[in-house]
């Protein structure tokens, strides 16, 4: 009989044997942004994250900077006002995102700031695309997904990230930086799945589709093959970094992307509906959280994920875990 229950008689025992933990060099921390002076916006669906003016985004970042947090990745929301249906708002040189990022850049040089570039944040519409009649229109999109690319690179970027699930994404905007010898490197959203667990998201960023819904170029979630094919085809594109999205319903592609192309740094993202999820069951009583987190994001690591976005970053290093 081969017994494994001397690997588990106490607490120290445990800690000796337990060979995956998460460490804050592990995540990247999401912000929302917004325009204004003195903003700081509660987000009801996403307890304990707010919307930051840029001014607002500095002050928090030096609380972020201080529990070891050296990476963040910046969403920009605007008003409706400002949207149009080709999302110009987004590649604008001035663009919310760009001030943000140069204002971050000047304060904190070595924080490493990702940019999430995409159309939904800023069309009329709320798609990820630009539009022919009903249908977003994938050959279309890609020059205005490079022109965002461009701009917040061109403000100090370190890395930016398409979400848009557009086919030939990748290659569209390394050939745009290469034209302007841009070192800045790219984060691809490679197997990033149609999700119902992206709803808090959505009200945050004030990105949902106005009609429709995005199924027609965000992956199937009752795929699996097509998650390491995307994946191939944006290392093949040029991406330095992928990233599958959402994490906890997916550690399966987690754990095959991360043995088939162990070269490439791998992110995970637990996305708003798993933290809201997780946060409203503690709220209720059904999980105590910290404990609840703590295991989310083990196992996500555990997977293989060498990198993960989450709103619970914080959380994490506050609670001394």
């Amino acid at each position: 009989m081969k017994r494994f229950r001397q690997y588990r008689t106490d607490a120290a025992t445990r800690d000796k044997y337990a060979d995956v933990r998460v460490s804050v060099t592990d995540f990247i921390y999401p912000y929302f942004i917004v325009d204004g002076e003195n903003e700081v916006q509660p987000i009801k669906t996403l307890k304990g994250i707010s919307r930051f003016s840029i001014d607002q985004l500095l002050i928090d970042l030096k609380e972020t900077i201080a529990l070891g947090i050296d990476k963040i990745l910046l969403f920009g929301v605007i008003t409706d006002d400002l949207k149009d249906e080709v999302g110009s708002a987004g590649y604008d040189p001035n663009s919310l995102v760009c001030r943000a990022v140069r204002a971050i850049k000047k304060q904190f040089p070595n924080l490493i700031v990702f940019t999430d570039v995409c159309l939904c944040e800023y069309t009329s519409h709320g798609h990820c695309g630009l539009l022919k009649e009903q249908t977003v229109d994938n050959d279309s999109t890609l020059p205005l997904l490079a022109k965002i690319a461009l701009v917040h690179a061109q403000a100090g970027a370190d890395f930016v990230a398409p979400s848009a699930m557009m086919d030939g994404q990748i290659q569209a905007l390394k050939a745009i930086l290469k034209q302007q010898n841009l070192t800045t490197k790219v984060l691809a959203y490679s197997a990033k799945y149609s999700s119902n667990f992206y709803g808090p998201f959505r009200d945050a960023a004030g990105s949902a589709p106005s009609f429709g819904d995005r199924k027609s170029y965000q992956m199937d979630y009752r795929t699996s093959q097509q998650g390491i094919e995307e994946i191939q085809a944006d290392i093949e594109e040029g991406a330095e970094w992928v990233m599958v999205k959402p994490a906890q319903t997916y550690l399966d592609i987690i754990q095959r992307a991360s043995v088939t192309f162990p070269e490439v740094p791998l992110v995970a993202y637990q996305v708003s509906g798993e933290y809201a999820l997780l946060k409203n069951g503690a709220e209720v009583g059904l999980i105590n959280e910290e404990q609840g987190f703590l295991e989310s994001l083990t196992a996500i690591k555990r997977a293989g994920a060498n990198f993960i976005i989450t709103y619970y970053a914080k959380d994490f290093v506050r609670k001394g875990l």
